[in-house]
């Protein structure tokens, strides 16, 4: 078995988060952060007793050994300082490196890296091609990774990325793992090394000042010691166990450094107490880091400023300022109670709900004190995590995102927390999420590779499940629709299968990490989100494409106006409003055979109203198809055009006339920046182009390794003054790193349709059906669609749908942006914002009343005195109806009252089932 962690935090602590009076107990001696004095014994034993331990020991010898061997001072020279100059001052403008200056230091200092972003031009050198002490006003002697041969040239440091971080950080992993053989062994050449490079560096931050920005920019408030981010002090990972393991040997040997290595600590952590920002993931990031240190520092009594382990630690946790939050006010900012979702787009959420309950795991092991209890939204928001996930088991990608599967850590964590503390139902709970989430949840192997790394020695003891919690079904987990206002995300589900259920999320523009795209839209089928939200960038939010493309609404599925709808991305304010939504949010009802939403966005660049409806309906048990109506005007009018933009992964589209016909589509470059557009349309390019006013059908097909391929059928409603497009865009970052995907996604651009609406698009909107099907197991289920013309006693937006089923089936569908208009096509009269009629062989199917009053069609009448939405199915031998209002039904004759219920519930009088 493995050694306990230590994460040693003792303090007293009371119920509301304050520390009782003077911190008391805490150890004096080193190590003390990832083990104790009495860790050596039972990691020696460790090593002697199992294999792993022993492979991971060998292994960490074997290449620390390397450098050790070495003649004395190499590896400390390959570190990257002003070895020279002795630069007190590092001046920065905004996101790139600019110059080091100021007094002479003491001591050589620490040289800071090029660049927020990583992206550089450079080949990064192996420390055996580093020349040793190098520092030279020409820069930094390179391979160039973009000519060919890679020939070497100087190269100022603002072009070299985090190039310099990433030297330093490897050479310090090397000396963490020296003083950690140095505490386990004894060993003098081991203590040397990590002596020399730890002193060496630390005393090159004590004598190195905070960098400046001559741009006086809001890069100021984020810029670190070493790094652009305050949360990228990433170095502090291996100072922190390097300094504890080797702490003994550092006192014995240079005691007059001793308060320059806790000065160094502290002035790292002192700005990032003041840089940064606290309301969001980063002040999270940032109080793990000052907690880490807070952990290895003395007592306060021990520094003249008495800022010692007791002052950081209560100050992450009580304390706030400008730039860092308390754990509690955070949480109090961040979490949605009744949701649950934190204010960021998924990837992010993700990773602070992991950081709260590492937080929690933290308190459980040193304090005996249960954070849930203090913020009871943690477990909360663990819950609300599988509502993120696409029925693959993917996360939806909207925002920053990267798509990927769920943590299951924070399982694991919440239940030890049930168990310290006896709470059976909550270990009951999260115990069948784990099992649901890990199929490996539970299992413990002594003889499991462990990777070669200290803290490998210093794991969790192995986790024991209750053998009686089984597995959790993905169903108990999430809802039909989930609406998390925080965010400005919505979804709707028709189940959970991985082949053949659909899904939709909508997202506005609310939060951290949010983009500039309206009311955009991500659609599911046959395992994979067909209709993706195109991604972050290649060089994350730091590049180019990221600020003039993939942040922007041309890559969204969504609606542009006169080419210049944008807004601020990031941390925006921009979310829609649901006007409708059947079935109710988070309600715990059934999966329906149809579901819809209804949202309204405002616009800010151009002015406009925009409405997007959204529905789901099923087909059959395994098939079923979308409904997209989409309106946009600007407000005062003067409107120019409205592109509606939609991308779909695969490496065919076929686009035509609905009824089969060629569109003589011709090539262009209309799509552009030209004109005074966003810079956006400059990334759209193969563009072809055909004005018309012909329905479309748009075929997007992913060729599949099995062949039997996956198609997203589209059909658009013509209307007058319309261009449709077919074009590529970027590829679809967001999902480039999922390997278990049908081809190279970051190799493919992005199979995109525009159509472009001349004028208004709010009595012309842009009316779609989508279809998801296959090949061969799963062929389309829809023969034709139509848009028949629709009759209404008052002036809207009116339009009607017929959808018609490879066996016959029709459903008739109708939208209206008047609920208490009248409109009428074909076989179907409804006054609601969304109406559907199924009939087949003649007779009634299924009527569903969306945000209406009345619905006539066939022999079914359904009135209600208020808006409401109503289902009405004909099931196995009987009818069953589900209402959020009063209603009353008529069929054949017959008449019914009938209460509003969430539920199908049978219509005694019709039928009981």
């Amino acid at each position: 078995m493995k050694t306990k962690i230590w994460i040693i935090v003792f303090f007293c602590i009371s119920a509301s988060l304050q520390v009782a009076g003077q911190v008391s107990g805490l150890p004096q001696g080193h190590p003390r952060f990832l083990t104790d004095a009495g860790g050596k014994e039972e990691t020696l034993r460790l090593i002697e007793e199992e294999t792993w331990a022993r492979e991971v020991f060998d292994g960490l010898k074997r290449r620390t050994d390397t450098y050790a061997g070495r003649e004395e001072g190499w590896l400390t020279s390959r570190l990257q300082m002003y070895w020279n100059t002795h630069a007190t001052d590092v001046y920065i403008k905004g996101e790139v490196y600019d110059h080091a200056g100021g007094n002479r230091a003491p001591a050589p200092t620490v040289m800071f890296t090029g660049a927020r972003s990583h992206a550089t031009n450079y080949r990064r050198p192996k420390l055996e091609e580093l020349e040793p002490y190098a520092e030279d006003p020409k820069g930094i002697y390179l391979a160039n990774a973009t000519l060919e041969g890679n020939p070497k040239e100087w190269v100022h440091i603002g072009k070299t990325g985090r190039m310099i971080e990433s030297i330093n950080r490897e050479i310090m992993g090397i000396a963490r793992d020296a003083a950690f053989l140095w505490w386990l062994t004894g060993e003098e050449p081991y203590g040397r090394m990590a002596a020399s490079v730890f002193d060496t560096y630390m005393t090159g931050i004590y004598y190195r000042n905070v960098p400046v920005d001559l741009n006086n920019g809001h890069q100021q408030t984020l810029v670190g010691m070493t790094s652009f981010e305050v949360i990228h002090e990433d170095i502090l990972n291996e100072l922190v166990p390097l300094y504890d393991f080797l702490y003994d040997y550092l006192k014995q040997t240079r005691p007059e450094k001793m308060p320059v290595y806790a000065g160094a600590f502290k002035k790292w952590i002192e700005n990032i107490i003041a840089n940064g920002v606290p309301h969001n993931n980063w002040n999270l990031i940032q109080a793990r880091y000052i907690m880490n240190v807070a952990l290895i520092l003395e007592d306060d009594a021990a520094y003249p400023d008495r800022k010692g382990r007791g002052y950081y630690i209560d100050y992450v946790i009580n304390q706030s300022s400008l730039r860092q939050w308390s754990l509690k006010r955070l949480a109090d900012y961040g979490f949605d109670s009744a949701t649950g979702i934190w204010a960021e787009c998924p990837g992010y959420s993700m990773n602070v709900v992991g950081d709260y309950v590492s937080f929690a795991n933290l308190f459980d092991r040193n304090l005996q004190t249960d954070l849930t209890m203090q913020i009871p939204v943690i477990p909360k928001a663990v819950e609300a995590l599988p509502q993120y996930l696409f029925p693959n088991r993917m996360l939806c990608g909207w925002g920053d995102t990267h798509p990927g599967a769920l943590r299951t850590d924070v399982f694991r964590y919440l239940i030890q927390n049930a168990q310290q503390y006896g709470k059976k139902a909550e270990e009951r709970k999260f115990t069948a999420m784990f099992r649901l989430f890990d199929t490996k949840a539970g299992e413990a192997g002594k003889s499991a590779r462990m990777p070669v790394a200290v803290t490998s020695f210093f794991a969790d003891k192995p986790l024991v499940l209750d053998k009686e919690v089984k597995a959790g079904k993905i169903d108990d987990y999430v809802t039909p629709t989930f609406y998390a206002p925080n965010v400005s995300w919505l979804v709707q589900r028709n189940g959970m299968d991985v082949r053949n259920s659909l899904m939709a999320s909508l997202n506005g523009s609310e939060g951290n990490h949010a983009h500039a795209n309206g009311i955009s839209l991500e659609l599911y089928g046959k395992g994979y989100v067909l209709g993706p939200d195109a991604g972050i960038g290649k060089t994350l939010y730091q590049g180019l494409d990221y600020l003039e493309y993939y942040s922007q609404f041309p890559a969204h599925n969504t609606v542009c106006v006169d080419g210049i709808s944008s807004y601020p991305v990031m941390k925006s304010n921009h979310a829609f409003r649901v006007r409708n939504l059947y079935p109710a949010s988070g309600a715990r009802v059934g999966y329906q055979p149809v579901s819809y939403t209804n949202v309204y966005f405002r616009e800010p660049e151009s002015y406009a109203d925009q409405t997007r409806l959204v529905s789901i309906v099923n087909t059959g048990d395994s098939t079923g198809y979308y409904v997209d109506v989409f309106r946009s005007r600007k407000i005062e009018g003067g409107d120019k055009m409205h592109d509606y933009f939609y991308h779909n992964l695969g490496q065919t589209l076929d686009l035509r006339a609905s009824g089969g016909d060629t569109l003589a589509m011709q090539p262009t470059q209309e799509l552009a920046f030209a004109g005074a557009h966003l810079y956006a349309y400059s990334y759209i390019y193969n563009q072809r182009c055909i004005e018309t006013n012909k329905d479309v059908r748009a075929d997007f097909t992913v060729r599949m390794p099995d062949g039997d391929d996956i198609t997203m059928s589209m059909w658009m409603k013509g209307e007058q003054e319309r261009k449709i497009f077919s074009a590529l865009s970027p590829m679809t970052e967001g999902l480039s790193r999922i390997k278990q995907m049908p081809y190279v996604i970051a190799d493919q651009p992005t199979l995109t349709f525009v159509a472009r609406q001349r004028g208004e698009a709010w009595t012309r909107p842009f009316v779609s059906v989508f279809e998801p099907h296959t090949a061969k197991n799963a062929p389309s289920r829809i023969r034709e669609v139509r848009f028949p013309e629709v009759s209404a006693t008052g002036e809207g937006s009116h339009t009607g749908i017929q959808v018609i089923q490879t066996d016959g089936t029709a459903d008739w569908i109708l939208s209206s942006d008047k609920a208490e208009v009248r409109c009428t096509t074909e076989g179907i009269s409804a006054q609601a914002v969304y109406a559907l009629y199924r009939q087949k062989g003649g007779q009634g199917e299924m009527a569903f009343l969306g945000g209406g009053t009345l619905l006539e069609a066939g022999d079914i009448r359904i009135e209600a005195a208020e808006a409401a939405d109503v289902l009405l199915v004909k099931e196995a031998g009987g009818w069953m109806y589900t209402a959020s209002r009063p209603c009353t039904i008529t069929m054949g004759g017959k008449e019914l009252s009938l209460p509003s219920v969430q539920t199908k519930t049978k219509t005694s009088v019709l039928f009981s089932k």
